[in-house]
């Protein structure tokens, strides 16, 4: 780690320890201490500017969700998300990835999603994943090397999809055990975490879930099954009782958008103790998709306010993978510029199914590269991942993010000009017809979002937002 950066995380590590001795009565003189301890010009010192500002007023949301960690989360858990994520995931990453940007004149994860199974528990309306079975399996061995792969690119951060990660509880405690400097967490469905499973959670502290609760009883059990709302009530009593950090991922469609996106929602997500909550948009994946699940242009408009109010007023973490594009830009440290919008495609993340196939987004079912033929780093530097890294983002409206719901007819060429094959394993569709499908979605949003766009103070055509 360079120096600049040694220093700032010594600096860190003084400000945690300074909050940690007594939350209530230093997080107010945060600010004066961090003057103190850290240096100017760091990585993280937008970020943490940010967080000086918030820590003058014990009112702000931001504020009490920072007194909400350190009060509810055990403090073993604690120090190891700080570690893991912070220190890591962030700040040693930023390093890492800089350097390898410029070597390899390629996308550097920041993220990696993989799906341990193809197998679930449940069959959810519009899920492509029950619909592959419990055929594929990556095995334990294929897991740690992908993370040891992605520890050399400087990643820290992992997330399982699938499937049912959960099905594979035991090799994913093992993987955490294995890798105790990296981060990890789950989207699951909640219904196999019991109190054994809570404590080997307790013991190897690094392992984070992201529960998929979409609205209230009705609307969860009516895409989920009947009683799964319940059982997912009883896992996050669980997991409260234990002091363990846990988050929500919600997936709005045009049946439950407005129970998902109302103040009772985000009120009940506090409650429940989450904090965070990622938002996702259905995408009509595979020829067994349900279209009529996705939003309108009008919804995607209420979920886009709805959330940007709430994240000023709610203890809470919020993101929204299509709303927040113009969040995720940066400026690449000699590299090709402005990077905004689309975070697929390895420029924050990707994805590895169940059959090793190295996808550019879990909603992106195209592959030119598979894990038990190509590195991590071969993968990247393929036609179709080069492919992305060209053309992102895919428009100068970084609310216009996605080459398939934004932008139809983007993925489609990037797919071609690759030679990207299909990975959906059972009703192969072409990157056309999925593109199809959004086109009258693209349309009508693409008129909302110019509002949008203009209305936030961004100019057309300007991408100098974040430097």
């Amino acid at each position: 780690m360079g120096t600049k950066n040694a220093l700032q995380a010594i600096g860190l590590r003084k400000i945690y320890e300074y909050i940690d001795k007594n939350p209530e009565e230093n997080l107010p003189k945060l600010g004066e201490y961090m003057d103190r301890f850290l240096p100017e010009g760091g990585p993280l010192s937008v970020q943490l500017a940010a967080i000086k500002k918030i820590l003058g007023d014990p009112n702000n949301n931001w504020y009490r969700m920072i007194l909400d960690i350190f009060t509810n989360v055990d403090a073993e858990v604690r120090r190891t998300v700080f570690e893991n994520l912070i220190l890591n995931a962030t700040l040693k990453h930023k390093e890492i990835h800089d350097r390898l940007t410029k070597q390899y004149d390629c996308n550097i994860p920041w993220a990696i999603l993989m799906d341990p199974t193809s197998a679930c528990n449940l069959h959810c309306t519009g899920c492509w994943a029950a619909e592959y079975g419990n055929r594929m399996n990556l095995t334990y061995e294929e897991l740690d090397d992908i993370i040891n792969q992605a520890n050399a690119l400087g990643c820290y951060f992992f997330l399982y999809t699938g499937g049912e990660p959960l099905v594979r509880r035991k090799d994913l405690i093992r993987l955490c055990e294995a890798h105790p400097d990296s981060m990890f967490s789950a989207f699951t469905n909640a219904t196999l975490i019991d109190e054994d499973f809570a404590d080997e959670m307790l013991r190897v502290r690094n392992f984070v879930p992201a529960i998929s609760a979409e609205g209230f009883e009705e609307s969860t059990d009516s895409r989920r099954g009947t009683g799964t709302y319940r059982k997912i009530m009883r896992a996050m009593e669980i997991l409260r009782e234990k002091k363990l950090p846990f988050g929500i991922s919600a997936c709005y469609t045009s049946v439950n958008v407005y129970d998902v996106g109302s103040e009772e929602y985000f009120d009940q997500m506090v409650e429940w103790g989450a904090k965070f909550c990622w938002f996702f948009t259905y995408m009509p994946v595979g020829k067994a998709a349900a279209p009529e699940l996705m939003v309108t242009a009008e919804q995607r408009k209420f979920m886009y306010e709805q959330i940007r109010r709430f994240r000023s007023t709610k203890p809470i973490f919020t993101m929204d993978f299509w709303n927040d594009g113009e969040y995720s830009g940066y400026k690449e440290k000699n590299g090709p510029g402005y990077r905004g919008g689309c975070i697929a495609g390895g420029r924050r993340y990707l994805h590895i199914n169940a059959g090793g196939d190295i996808e550019p987004c879990a909603f992106i079912h195209y592959s030119d590269s598979n894990i038990r033929e190509k590195t991590l780093l071969e993968a990247l530097r393929s036609p179709l991942f080069m492919g992305y890294r060209r053309n992102q983002p895919f428009h100068e409206n970084l609310l216009r993010p996605c080459p398939v719901l934004d932008n139809p007819g983007a993925l489609t060429r990037l797919v071609e000009e690759s030679k990207a094959k299909s990975t959906d394993y059972q009703a192969q569709e072409t990157a056309e017809e999925y593109s199809e499908k959004c086109v009258e979605k693209a349309e009508k949003w693409a008129v909302v979002a110019e509002e949008l766009w203009k209305c936030s103070g961004h100019c057309k055509g300007c991408l100098d937002l974040r430097e």
